[in-house]
């Protein structure tokens, strides 16, 4: 099928990513290992970041028993996690640039904001996500509570989002051992990670599992159709291509038939399966391969009842939320901003 021809003027900073990104060889033809190790070489510069408290544990659950979970704390707000018996703060293992003893006079649970990241299903953890939830824990003044879930394509569909549901069974569960509310708890996500996320609420409604009070998707994959007009326009030369996508799909889950359950691709999903979910934000990117299909499952969810807010951010292009060579445009710290602005409401405010 004949590519449509682009017109659109992307932010300079996006322009020059476009640019790097527009030749072989590609990330994911680097393997996941060294494509794992590029993406967090990429990461790995001096971009400004927020100062936080970081706790590094392991979530019992999940179907290898166990997930670690990285949590982000705004500095010195609420209580972290309290021992058996005497009441006295667990040393875990944090970051050593950010230990610190608990503040006196903080008191108090936070909400937490169970963040999945994305990169494909293959790449991106803690590391690479850090800015971003870093900035979102502190803007919205609430614990990000950060899987580090198993990746394909040595785990595939649906590993990740089982062990993302134990997690969030945990927060309800023992959260509040770990100083987080969990009758204050959101989901959110980018890219694979709203997929995700969006996945965990529809699990969650059906086996009537924990509340969620908001799900921010950040420009989300919802189907693995890969001819809409966005792919069409945007196949090659934005950063995310139609073949990496495809290659990303055939990590995480190789079975074409079973995409179109909607625990892979909620887009599928039917109107009662979608009826109940969390009030909802989700951004698209211009240009962005996966920006109609975000804006499709947007229409979905309004079909189904659910209160939705669907914005799309013009001259950018995918992974800006993440990649800290964007974390200066426009269109990212607006995104951030709102991103957080929503969970606040939401969490702080009562929606």
């Amino acid at each position: 099928m004949a590519q449509s021809v682009s017109t659109v003027v992307l932010e300079p900073a996006a322009q020059e990513v476009a640019r790097m990104t527009a030749n072989p060889p590609f990330l994911f033809q680097l393997g996941p290992e060294k494509g794992r190790a590029k993406l967090a070489e990429l990461q790995s510069g001096n971009t400004p970041r927020p100062e936080v408290d970081i706790e590094d544990i392991m979530v019992p659950g999940g179907p290898s028993g166990q997930v670690p979970v990285r949590i982000v704390r705004p500095r010195g707000e609420g209580p972290r996690h309290n021992g058996v018996g005497g009441g006295k703060l667990l040393d875990r293992v944090r970051s050593a640039a950010h230990e610190m003893m608990q503040p006196k006079g903080v008191g108090g649970l936070l909400p937490a904001v169970l963040y999945l990241h994305g990169a494909g299903w293959v790449f991106g953890d803690s590391h690479t996500h850090d800015r971003l939830i870093r900035e979102l824990a502190v803007q919205s003044h609430s614990a990000i509570v950060f899987p580090e879930y198993s990746r394909s394509p040595e785990a595939r569909y649906p590993t990740a989002i089982e062990e993302c549901y134990a997690v969030a069974q945990w927060i309800a569960a023992q959260g509040g051992d770990y100083g987080l509310d969990p009758s204050r708890m959101a989901v959110a996500g980018d890219s694979v990670g709203g997929n995700m996320a969006t996945v965990l609420t529809m699990l969650a409604n059906q086996r009537n599992g924990p509340r969620f009070a908001e799900q921010v998707l950040l420009y989300p994959v919802t189907d693995a159709n890969f001819e809409t007009g966005s792919y069409r326009e945007f196949a090659d030369g934005y950063y995310l291509g139609r073949e990496q996508m495809m290659w990303f799909w055939d990590q995480y889950l190789p079975d074409r038939a079973e995409r179109s359950n909607p625990m892979a691709s909620p887009l599928h999903a039917g109107i009662d399966q979608l009826k109940g979910l969390p009030p909802t934000l989700i951004t698209t990117n211009e240009a962005d391969v996966l920006r109609d299909e975000g804006e499709a499952y947007a229409s979905k969810l309004r079909q189904a009842g659910v209160p939705v807010t669907l914005v799309r951010y013009q001259g950018i292009i995918h992974d800006m939320a993440m990649l800290d060579s964007l974390a200066g445009t426009q269109a990212a710290r607006s995104l951030t901003a709102q991103a957080a602005m929503t969970l606040n409401r939401a969490l702080h405010h009562g929606g």
